[in-house]
């Protein structure tokens, strides 16, 4: 789990530059970008750092690594749909970056609690 987790904070954070580079770069509609890649490009360096410190015993494990899967998760469907309406014109699905939003909200609160409970 922590390799597939290491490679999805790779992925997520070349998305990240390539969304801050259309951004940058002249994409007709970009607003959004910026806002996905930078959420992009946090999260995948606290899945890094979240799978490291659960690795190593200071996040209580199952808890951990649900907290890194929301950062996952929520990541990509806040970037996707903003990324979506910027180069597509319509939205992933209905509340997808608000859904997405409010799960990282939960993942970083779990991260809390899963180093709280390994203390």
């Amino acid at each position: 789990m922590d390799t597939l987790f290491i490679i999805l904070a790779g992925l997520m954070g070349a998305a990240g530059v390539v969304l801050a580079a259309a951004g940058a770069h002249g994409a007709k509609t970009g607003m959004g970008l910026d806002s996905a890649a930078y959420l992009l490009l946090i999260h995948a360096c606290a899945v890094i750092a979240v799978t490291v410190a659960t690795r190593n015993g200071l996040t209580l494990r199952p808890l951990g690594q649900a907290a890194t899967a929301g950062f996952v998760i929520g990541a990509a469907l806040f970037a996707g749909d903003l990324a979506l309406r910027a180069f597509a014109g319509h939205r992933l699905f209905p509340f997808a970056a608000p859904t997405g939003g409010t799960i990282m909200i939960v993942a970083w609160l779990a991260l809390a609690v899963a180093a709280l409970l390994r203390r």
